[in-house]
């Protein structure tokens, strides 16, 4: 199980309006090519609205939907859409694209933005001695999604499970994003609610207006993943940016509070000398009894604090398998606990299929899937089934708590599917002595699809004592059918290779001859694959009619 430091303080105190985040950072874009910039969607016949939908790289839009995914599952309040995510990521580093997006989210070039030294831009001393932005003075922006390096201190999140936080990544940069936006229990369906979330990126209207229209443009133009762009090398902006933000003002700061001036005390009455004691003294009264102190309310004992989740557990084997083509026998399934050792009840559980070989195991038409733990804290994902070849993929099962994300792995294995031989037709295949046999076709099938290019052997064989089918004798085989062979067909083979199956998974038998001397009865003709597959074909020999007199 895979533990990952805190996904951002989710739900926690939104960020001040004076963080850094939101200070004017520049733009850390290249100047790039207009089809770079903004790729164009070619307009697919049949589709109205692909003409007018805008292009986001594969990979990018991935981690974007991802995000919005998992942060559904762990703030199902704040309706966070993915396009607001597209939207910044469009702004701040149009998806990555000139950096050389890599399809596990990271960049062959590091995105940084200008230094925030104070000059022309806020100045933001160094927090993270270089580790992010390489600047052990200074920081800067980083990563697609443009986080200042104290900020993704804070809010980092692993958005790919792979258990690291690195915003130089856009499936964890934009999880960050999204757990970012999300804080202090927003709700982005408040259009007063989206506008705070976005000035508390980036302070500036302009911005702010800029990533709202990108948001709509994906929201109502539609989406199309284009490839991802190879890396450029383009001039970068100059160093006073291209999307001005006043520096918001501080917030003020309140003085001490003026202590007020004391007021003069009455001047104290003189003493009367003391008369000197004349004996016997008279004796005191006494005292006044004092009233009994009323006993102070004993202090309620605090409430413990609620449980949270502690961790999740595999169900079962972490091992998966299936048959290509197939669905998987069991669902794979999780334990959510809680720290006080009881089941997480109603707990939303991601399930994410990744590092896929097998051409696309899938629930239904998605890559993942999200569930509820039951009453016992258990969360099963039905309905995976397994890609149309044989590979392996991982099944990665994540939930979500208030401070921790917790992710276990199943390693999933899809097998081939069986090879299945079979003859076209039902006919006994009949052959008179001095005739051939031709026109034999098979098919090869594997999960009901054909097989192509699967090289077979055929030969004939007949059953040993132990009843199992072996090669025939040398003396059976020159008194029964044969195939021909060697130079001019002048060689009796009773082996022979046909040519491979093609594209529709069709064999056909070379053909098979008899001779004179062929012995009349039935003969058996095996069809083997490299993998055991045998299908035996039963084929009758009849003597020739005799000749009329």
């Amino acid at each position: 199980m895979a533990t990952n430091p805190s996904t951002a303080d989710a739900g926690e105190s939104e960020p001040s309006p004076d963080s850094p985040q939101a200070t004017d950072r520049g733009d850390a874009r290249l100047d790039l090519p207009a089809p770079l910039a903004d790729p164009q969607v070619p307009p697919v016949t049949g589709t109205p609205t692909a003409g007018g939908a805008s292009g986001i790289p594969g990979t990018a839009l991935d981690a974007y939907k991802r995000a919005e995914l998992s942060v559904a599952a762990a703030l199902p309040g704040c309706k966070l859409p993915w396009q607001l995510l597209a939207g910044i990521g469009r702004v701040e580093s149009v998806h990555a694209s000139g950096y050389g997006l890599k399809t596990d989210g990271y960049t062959e070039k590091p995105i940084r933005g200008p230094r925030l030294d104070g000059n022309g831009f806020a100045e933001v001393r160094d927090t993270d001695q270089g580790e992010w932005d390489a600047d052990t003075s200074y920081d800067r922006a980083v990563g697609p999604m443009q986080f200042i390096p104290s900020t993704w201190k804070k809010w980092g999140a692993d958005g790919n499970g792979d258990t690291k936080r690195d915003p130089n990544n856009i499936y964890d940069a934009a999880l960050g994003a999204g757990l970012y936006l999300c804080a202090g229990d927003r709700d982005l369906s408040d259009p007063a609610a989206l506008d705070r979330a976005i000035l508390s990126y980036n302070n500036s209207r302009e911005y702010v207006n800029t990533v709202l229209g990108y948001m709509k443009q994906y929201k109502d133009g539609g989406v199309a993943e284009v490839p991802n762009p190879p890396v450029g090398n383009y001039p970068t902006p100059p160093t006073t940016g291209t999307l001005p933000t006043p520096t918001p003002p501080r917030r003020p700061v309140t003085g001490p509070t003026p202590t007020p001036a004391p007021t003069p005390s009455k001047p104290a009455t003189p003493t009367t000398p003391a008369k000197p004691t004349t004996p016997p003294a008279e004796p005191s009264k006494p005292t006044t009894p004092t009233t009994p102190t009323t006993p102070t309310t004993p202090t309620k004992p605090t409430t413990p604090p609620a449980a949270t989740l502690a961790k999740v557990e595999l169900v079962g084997a972490s091992g998966i398998t299936a048959e290509a083509g197939s669905a998987f026998a069991a669902a794979p399934k999780v334990k959510a606990v809680l720290s006080d050792g009881k089941p997480a009840k109603n707990q939303v559980v991601v399930f994410v299929v990744g590092d896929d070989t097998t051409g696309g195991t899938r629930f239904g038409t998605s890559d993942s899937l999200v569930v509820r733990t039951d009453d016992q804290g258990i969360a099963a994902a039905p309905g995976l089934k397994a890609g149309a070849k044989a590979g392996t993929f991982t099944l990665r099962a994540t939930a979500y708590g208030s401070v921790n994300e917790y992710t276990v792995t199943f390693k999933g294995t899809v097998t081939a599917a069986p090879v299945v031989l079979a003859r076209k037709g039902t006919e006994q295949l009949d052959v008179v002595v001095g005739k051939t046999l031709t026109g034999v076709e098979l098919f090869a099938t594997a999960a009901g699809q054909p097989v192509v290019g699967l090289k077979t052997t055929a030969g004939l064989v007949e059953k040993d004592e132990a009843g199992k089918w072996q090669p025939v004798k040398p003396e059976a085989a020159a008194k029964g059918p044969y195939f021909k062979g060697g130079k001019d067909g002048a060689e009796k083979l009773t082996v022979i290779e046909p040519a491979a199956t093609g594209t529709d998974g069709k064999l056909v038998l070379p053909e098979l001859f008899t001779a004179p001397e062929t012995l009349p009865g039935t003969y058996h003709l095996r069809i083997l694959t490299a993998e055991g597959v045998a299908l035996v074909l039963d084929i009758k020999v009849t003597a020739a009619p005799a000749p009329q007199a």
